[in-house]
C-alpha cells in the first residue's frame, strides 16, 4: 500500500455515501451503481487535488467532464443494456441517448466544487503535523 492509499479510500468511501444521500434527498432513491461513480469520482478528484497544479474552476470542469463521460459508460450499461432504468434525460433538450445532457454537466461542475473544497479539508487532515 502506498502512503495514500487510506486518503483515496476515505474519499472514496465518502463520494459513494455523499452521492447516494444526495440522489435520495432529491430524488427519493438511488441505485448502487451511482454509489460507485460517486466514490470513483470523488477518488478522481482528491488525485487532482493532491496532483494537478491548475485552478479549483480548472479542476471542476475536468472532474464535471470526467462525470459526464462516466455517466454515459454507466448509464449505457445501466439502462440501455441491462434495462434497470436508473435515470432517463430524454426528456432533456440536447440529451445523448437519454444518458447524459449538458444541464447535468453544469450539475456535476458544482457538485466538483463542492468535492474540491472537501477533498482540500481531506489532505490537511493527512498532511503530517509539525508540533
Amino acid at each position: 500500500m502506498t502512503k495514500h492509499t487510506g486518503e483515496y479510500i476515505a474519499a472514496f468511501l465518502f463520494g459513494f455515501f455523499a452521492y447516494c444521500l444526495f440522489e435520495i434527498a432529491l430524488r427519493g432513491r438511488t441505485h448502487w451503481t451511482m454509489g460507485l461513480l460517486g466514490g470513483i469520482s470523488l477518488a478522481l478528484l482528491y488525485s487532482m487535488e493532491h496532483r494537478l497544479d491548475a485552478p479549483r474552476t480548472v479542476r471542476a470542469l475536468l472532474g464535471a467532464l470526467f462525470v459526464t463521460a462516466a455517466e454515459f459508460t454507466v448509464g449505457v450499461f445501466d439502462n440501455l443494456i441491462m434495462g434497470w432504468q436508473v435515470w432517463d434525460y430524454s426528456d432533456r433538450p440536447f440529451n445523448l441517448l437519454g444518458q447524459i445532457c449538458p444541464l447535468f454537466t453544469v450539475v456535476w461542475f458544482v457538485l466538483c466544487l463542492f468535492g474540491l473544497h472537501f477533498c482540500k479539508l481531506l489532505r490537511r487532515q493527512y498532511q503530517p503535523r509539525s508540533d
